[in-house]
C-alpha cells in the first residue's frame, strides 16, 4: 500500500474511513480480496510472504500498512505485511498493540503503520527513527513517506476526502476517482527520496499505470459508530487493466455482487 488517506471520528456516518491504493510489482503473487478462512479478516493476500497491506476484521477493527521509500535503507527482516495482520489476529486493542510492537519495530524494514479500533486510531513508524502516536479526529493521509507529510498525492487524496465529508453525499466515486488520477505531480512539488527525478515523476500519480510495476489495488474500507462496515476492492493488471472487484461486509451479510474475480 503506497497512498492512503484516513479519516478518523470525522464523519458523521462512519467512524472510520480509509482509502488507498497498493503499489507494487505485477508479477507479485497476490489473492484477491476475500474473507480469510483461517482468522477472518477480510482482505487481500501477498502469496508471497502471505501478509496484507490493507484489511477489515469482523469487530470493526481495520489497519492499513505502507513502505517507507529509503533506496540507502536495508529491506532485510520480517514481511511489512504481518503488520496489518498481527493486530488484525490479535485481541489487543490498538494502543496497547502498539505499544508492544513499538519494541520489535527496528526488526522491519522501514514502514508505516496505522490500526484501528473502536476507541483509538494509532500510527506506529519505524524510520528514520521509531515512532507512535495516538491519531486524531480528523482527515491524515500517509504515502511513502512518514505520517501525514504533504506528498502532492497524498495533499490530493485527503483534500478529496475532506471535501467528500463536508459535501455530505453518500456515493463514494469522488473517492474511488481520487484513487484513480494518474496525474503527474509537477517537478517543483515532487519529494526528493534518493531515487532520481525520472522515478519520483512516475511515482508521483496516485494511481501508477506501468507494464511491470504500477498500482495492484484501490481499496475503501468504511467501519460505522457500531462496528459494522465493508471492505471493497477493485483490482488492476499491467498498465492499469481492470481485472474484478470484490465487496465484503464484516458482518457476513451479503453485499450486491460486483464481480468477486
Amino acid at each position: 500500500m503506497c497512498l492512503v488517506a484516513i479519516a478518523w471520528k470525522t464523519h458523521p456516518r462512519w467512524r472510520l474511513l480509509m482509502a488507498g491504493n497498493r503499489d507494487e510489482w505485477h508479477a507479485r503473487p497476490t489473492a484477491a480480496l476475500a474473507c480469510w478462512t483461517d482468522s477472518g479478516i477480510r482482505a487481500g493476500r501477498d502469496l508471497q510472504s502471505g501478509g496484507t497491506w490493507m484489511g477489515l476484521d469482523g469487530r470493526g477493527r481495520a489497519a492499513v500498512v505502507t513502505n517507507v521509500r529509503d533506496p540507502f535503507a536495508t529491506t532485510i527482516g520480517p514481511s511489512r505485511g504481518g503488520l496489518p495482520t498481527g493486530f488484525l489476529e490479535t485481541a489487543a486493542g490498538a494502543p496497547a498493540h502498539v505499544e508492544a510492537l513499538a519494541a520489535e519495530a527496528n526488526a522491519f524494514a522501514p514502514f508505516n503503520l496505522l490500526v484501528a479500533d473502536a476507541g483509538a486510531c494509532v500510527y506506529l513508524g519505524n524510520h528514520p527513527r521509531v515512532e507512535r502516536r495516538a491519531i486524531a479526529p480528523g482527515v491524515h493521509g500517509m504515502s511513502n513517506g512518514g505520517f501525514d507529510v504533504a506528498w502532492p498525492k497524498t495533499r490530493m487524496l485527503c483534500s478529496v476526502m475532506e471535501k467528500w465529508i463536508e459535501s455530505g453525499h453518500g456515493d463514494f466515486d469522488p473517492l474511488w476517482n481520487a484513487l484513480a488520477d494518474g496525474r503527474i505531480a509537477p517537478d517543483a512539488e515532487l519529494p526528493d527520496t534518493g531515487i532520481g527525478l525520472e522515478k519520483e515523476r512516475m511515482l508521483s500519480a496516485a494511481f501508477i499505470r506501468g507494464p511491470t510495476y504500477g498500482t495492484r489495488a484501490s481499496t475503501i474500507i468504511a467501519v460505522d459508530h457500531e462496528g459494522k462496515g465493508w471492505i471493497h476492492e477493485r483490482r488492476f493488471g499491467p498498465e492499469g487493466v481492470f481485472l474484478g472487484e470484490t465487496r465484503l461486509r464484516n458482518d457476513d451479510a451479503p453485499m450486491p455482487d460486483v464481480g468477486a474475480t
